[in-house]
């Protein structure tokens, strides 16, 4: 039998490596689920404002369908991620009823915003909730979450008349690619 004799510094050395390993696999989690969400929402969000170019006077109805199909598969998504508690479950409803009740009370309420005000308006909102995310969870959030708000009230100001096509793009499919980037890093 050999006995391996380990110095008290070394074995400090040793579980401060074990701490980064784990705080790495942890933040790679983090971003692989994030990088779902975000490609589910961008898939979505693409197709709401296809559909909504071509059949503008169904958009409401639209988007109804699509929050409500986009929050049925976000939690199927997250339960299949791994054991889930009941608690998380609801704090991920809590999390989109708070943001969604926030943006209808601006929009509708207070705002009284038209198409185009609102077309803008949604994407920043829930990229400003993923950017703040960024400071707990990594600068990748920040960085993905800037780039789409930026892009986002370019195509306000300059996208003109194509602005639904726009969105559709920039909104649905750069959310599609932040979430493929952010599942490979």
């Amino acid at each position: 039998m050999i006995l391996v004799s380990i110095e008290k510094a070394e074995a400090a050395a040793a579980l401060d490596d074990i701490e980064t390993i784990v705080a790495r696999v942890k933040q790679s989690r983090i971003y692989r689920n994030a990088g779902t969400m975000l490609i589910l929402w961008g898939a979505l969000c693409a197709l709401g404002y296809v559909l909504t170019y071509l059949r503008p006077a169904s958009a409401n109805l639209f988007w109804a369908g699509i929050v409500i199909v986009g929050t049925i598969a976000s939690l199927a998504v997250s339960v299949d991620r791994g054991p889930v508690t009941g608690r998380y479950k609801w704090r991920i409803l809590a999390m989109l009823a708070l943001i969604i009740g926030f943006g209808l009370i601006w929009s509708r309420l207070l705002g009284q915003m038209g198409w185009r005000e609102t077309a803008a308006f949604w994407p920043t909102v829930f990229m400003f909730c993923y950017t703040v995310a960024g400071l707990w969870f990594g600068r990748l959030f920040v960085v993905l979450g800037i780039a789409i708000t930026a892009l986002t009230i370019a195509g306000y100001f300059w996208s003109g008349p194509a602005l639904t096509l726009y969105m559709a793009l920039v909104e649905g499919g750069g959310m599609m690619l932040c979430g493929f980037v952010m599942r490979r890093a």
